[in-house]
């Protein structure tokens, strides 16, 4: 029997973690510490996202195929032979752009509302 294809929207809304971890991987793959790094780097410092939380949600990624293990391996002598890296899948790639769209909406929405300026990361109208 064949196996029926997720839509991208039907992982919506993504968790922040799941979200931070796509968008980490977007412009390629990378080892989990450098995706911790560039989460935080990104934001930052408001995300923070510890071992267990990264690694729990690149488990059920791979799982639901929005990511993959890479065979690639970077020099041998500039990289620890331990680390896994990932990449995102084209259902990922799908994924996060079907999340990125919805969250413009709501930002569209919220400066419709009067809620959000769009002047600045954290401008908020009073």
């Amino acid at each position: 029997m064949a196996e029926v294809a997720q839509s991208p929207e039907s992982f919506l809304p993504l968790t922040q973690a799941v979200f931070h971890i796509l968008l980490a991987l977007a412009d390629g793959e990378k080892h989990g510490y450098a995706v911790m790094q560039e989460i935080e780097d990104a934001t930052e410092g408001r995300v923070q996202m510890g071992p267990g939380t990264l690694y729990g949600s690149i488990k059920r990624m791979l799982a639901a195929g929005l990511i993959e293990e890479s065979d690639d391996r970077p020099d041998p002598t500039l990289d620890d032979e331990r680390r896994r890296y990932y990449r995102q899948t084209g259902l990922g790639r799908k994924v996060l752009r079907e999340e990125a769209e919805r969250m413009a909406e709501l930002m569209a929405l919220a400066r419709r509302k009067h809620v959000w300026s769009g002047a600045g990361s954290r401008s908020i109208l009073t």
